[in-house]
């Protein structure tokens, strides 16, 4: 599904990653993330996908929220736990949206 975003403009956080064969503890995880995320201030959505490469998409207000997100206290278990178990290799980029358009039959 689509995040459904407000009128531009907005940030995006773009995490694209490498998982390792570790699976225990990662998908209750990648759901509990979600749903505090959803909780935060300035969060809009996201959109997710994974194969070999996992993209996850975000969409944020602000870059303080952007950065009240990262240094929430739940998500920084998470990601010390992701670089520990669940990622051989990521990256994150934090973009400006200044334009989006869209097609909805």
């Amino acid at each position: 599904m689509l995040a459904n975003t407000p009128s531009t403009p907005y940030y995006a956080v773009i995490f694209t990653s490498i998982r390792t064969d570790i699976e225990e503890g990662y998908e209750e995880m990648a759901q509990e993330m979600v749903r505090l995320a959803a909780l935060q201030p300035g969060y809009l959505g996201h959109e997710s996908a994974r194969n070999e490469l996992g993209i996850t998409i975000s969409y944020w207000e602000s870059l303080e929220a952007i950065k009240a997100w990262k240094e929430q206290s739940d998500h920084q278990i998470a990601q010390k736990q992701g670089r520990e178990n669940w990622y051989s290799s990521y990256k994150t980029r934090i973009a400006f949206v200044e334009r989006d358009y869209e097609m909805n039959p």
